[in-house]
């Protein structure tokens, strides 16, 4: 007879970010005797089922986020997708309903999954973003994220909880509503002490069509880069494919573990500044420049704040330039701060 408690791990399909951060809290409720069962959809579904292939999976319905091609029509797409958003988001709950007790699931983390709860077993909701930023909408918006995030019994946020932190004003609200816990940076990765072998690692990711408008420009500026690159789309398919052109070996995607060593094996990390690749990078201590998303407000905060404190350098899609990667010589990197989180006590809840 089963006696291990089985937890559903649900992280949202909007690039890799939410994926990726789940999988150590995956191997930590393995490690401490639960039993993780992964629910997603789309590519995030499938990067998960590579990493844990013996571990019981669900299709959740798909919410089909993707970016306006114009970075000032975000918040109109945005507005126009609300409703296929709310009707996902009870499609959702109907699915859940149905998984607890199918599955006898006993506690529920969803990664950034509004519908992803039930009221009968404990139900923890991870984000970085206690404030989402908007622009001018932004107290609207973060009204409504913490609305949501107070009918889950705890928030998880990703970061530090001093001054000293990655996420800023997003993780860090005074008197927050919710019960929230600050876990520190959730990575997969670990540094390690490798010869390096590129000059330059290109790490895409995020939502369609800005991820394939990046690709393509800098596949063309790299034709005028001197040095080994190595770059990663970010398409996690069925089955690995790696191509060279001229300087530049080019993979579909990687696994954790080839991630883990391409990144350490780098000089410097080309790459959009989603919060998961920025704990993966304070981890590794790495040298970056960052290229924000167009239109996302969290991107674009962070690289900022990235650049105030002398950390990495970033720019506009539109305004990027190979020569620019130049600029990361006046810039310090990340540096990594030791952080030992109570698993077994975060773990408690379930």
């Amino acid at each position: 007879m089963n006696t291990k408690k089985r937890i559903l791990v649900a992280p949202l399909n909007w690039g890799l970010g939410h994926s990726t951060r789940c999988i150590p809290i995956i191997n930590e409720l393995l490690a401490h005797n639960f039993e993780p069962i992964i629910a997603s959809d789309g590519i995030a579904l499938e990067l998960l089922k590579k990493e844990f292939p013996k571990l019981d999976s669900f299709e959740l319905p798909s919410y089909n986020i993707t970016y306006a091609k114009k970075a000032n029509s975000f918040k109109i797409k945005l507005l126009k997708d609300t409703p296929h958003v709310l009707k996902t988001i009870k499609r959702e709950k109907k699915v859940v309903e149905s998984l607890v007790e199918t599955e006898a699931i006993s506690g529920i983390i969803s990664d950034n999954r509004f519908g992803v709860r039930h009221n009968a077993i404990p139900s923890v909701f991870i984000t970085h973003q206690l404030r989402v930023l908007s622009g001018n909408t932004t107290w609207l918006s973060s009204k409504l994220h913490q609305n949501i995030i107070s009918k889950f019994n705890e928030c998880w946020v990703p970061d530090h909880m001093g001054t000293t932190n990655l996420s800023g004003d997003l993780g860090h609200v005074p008197n927050f509503i919710a019960s929230v816990k600050y876990l520190g940076p959730l990575t997969r990765f670990k540094k390690q002490d490798l010869e390096i072998e590129y000059n330059l690692l290109v790490l895409l990711s995020g939502p369609e069509p800005q991820r394939t408008y990046l690709e393509e420009k800098l596949l063309s500026d790299l034709k005028h880069y001197n040095g080994n690159v190595l770059f990663i789309k970010g398409n996690v398919e069925s089955l690995q494919r790696k191509t060279v052109m001229d300087n530049v070996v080019i993979y579909n995607f990687m696994t954790s573990n080839q991630l883990e060593i391409a990144i350490n094996k780098s000089n410097l990390i080309l790459s959009r500044s989603g919060y998961t690749t920025i704990m993966d990078l304070a981890k590794l201590e790495k040298k970056a420049f960052f290229i924000p998303t167009p239109g996302q407000f969290e991107q674009d905060y962070l690289a900022k704040k990235l650049a105030s404190e002398g950390v990495a350098p970033y720019c506009k899609q539109d305004d990027f330039d190979i020569n620019m990667l130049s600029n990361i010589e006046n810039y310090s990197g990340f540096k990594s701060e030791d952080y030992q989180l109570n698993y077994k006590k975060l773990f408690g809840l379930f």
